[in-house]
């Protein structure tokens, strides 16, 4: 399989640039040009490229941030897996802490909402809690 940039992004369902922001971060490879890096040529992506890119975006959606990201790329070629537990745990609290706050704001919410039901008279609590 040999794809071009845009065919790569289109396997990831991501933006030509942001696999160029990828490829800065040190996250994805880029490979040499076919005609020689003044030859104009086009630069050719394998599956290995998209398999890497797959793993970036699905880490990304559990939360991960692109240095944890990059660290687990790294770990993934030492099998190093109590680090691997350790970072899906760190993260794993933060989400727990994000759910927490959430959960908060679900509430707050929806006693507001609850409060400005009770009555038509007066400034809607809702608004007034947005209110500096």
């Amino acid at each position: 399989m040999q794809l071009t940039i845009g065919k790569l992004a289109a396997a990831g369902h991501v933006g030509v640039e942001t696999i160029r922001y990828y490829q800065r971060r040190g996250l994805l490879d880029t490979p040499a040009r076919s005609g020689g890096d003044w030859g104009g040529g086009v630069r050719r992506y394998g599956e290995n490229d998209v398999r890497r890119l797959k793993f970036i975006r699905s880490a990304q959606a559990s939360g991960f941030t692109l240095d944890e990201i990059s660290e687990l790329l790294a770990l993934e070629a030492s099998d190093d897996r109590v680090r691997v537990r350790t970072l899906a745990r760190q993260r794993i609290e933060v989400l727990e802490e994000k759910i927490a706050q959430m959960t908060a704001t679900r509430a707050a919410l929806a006693r507001l909402a609850d409060q400005c039901a009770a009555s038509d008279k007066g400034p809607c609590p809702i608004l007034a809690a947005f209110e500096p």
